[in-house]
């Protein structure tokens, strides 16, 4: 199997992801500790789902556009993607809650907008299953991811911080409580060097896996699409 370079890429930045993840020496900052590490992980899932949903909302408005079908698969198939991605990050985020705040969950406002955000994007799965006429499920299901983005935009990066909330970034975080916010003085250099690359890393790995669904997808549904 030939390799991109973007793919080598995507493996060399996971195993610096996993490997300094785990063993480079990090900051004690306030009751977070040793679970800082998470870092590496929880929230370069996060910034890699909002890669992969903005490429999903990319090939919509490209189908609505020519009305082929390649893009509608390209658009679900990095959504499905995505919202792996924002399951693995509702996990991790509730196992560095229970190490931080003392409870799986605790009805944060961060929480709650992500749970709903993630939500938001399996009832496009759930729309897309409901149909079976192939021009009626893309034309429908595409207008739906493009109000869904714009929905989670503002679910994810705005509201949030507008309330008070114990993640870094919220009002009462930023008033004292909760965490200190990873950002500014909060990272030493070496976590910011890690983070990036981690972040592309995570990235690219959700581009691969949704390249192997789009051609699996191309293939089952080749009678159906025209270039």
């Amino acid at each position: 199997m030939q390799l991109k370079w973007w793919k080598i890429l995507c493996i060399i930045f996971m195993f610096l992801t996993f490997t300094a993840g785990f063993l480079i020496p990090v900051p004690i900052i306030g009751n977070l500790h040793q679970s800082i590490r998470n870092f590496f992980f929880h929230v370069p899932m996060w910034f890699g789902q909002m890669g992969l949903l903005t490429l999903s909302l990319a090939y919509s408005i490209a189908y609505l556009r020519t009305q082929n079908l390649k893009y509608d698969i390209y658009a679900s198939e990095f959504a499905k993607t995505g919202i792996i991605f924002g399951i693995l990050g509702l996990a991790t985020g509730s196992i560095w809650a229970k190490y931080t705040w003392g409870e799986f969950w605790s009805n944060d406002p961060k929480q709650i907008a992500a749970a709903i955000a993630v939500l938001i994007y399996l009832a496009y799965i759930v729309l897309r299953g409901s149909m079976t006429d192939f021009d009626k499920r893309a034309r429908v299901s595409s207008v739906y991811n493009i109000f869904a983005y714009f929905i989670y935009i503002p679910l994810i990066m705005i509201l949030p911080r507008l309330v008070q909330s114990l993640h870094p970034g919220g009002m009462e975080g930023a008033k004292g409580g909760g965490n200190p916010a990873l950002g500014g003085d909060s990272l030493d250099a070496t976590m910011r060097l890690i983070f990036w690359p981690a972040v592309f890393g995570w990235l690219l790995l959700g581009i691969w896996i949704s390249s192997l669904k789009i051609r699996l997808s191309l293939l089952v549904n080749k009678n159906l699409i025209h270039e």
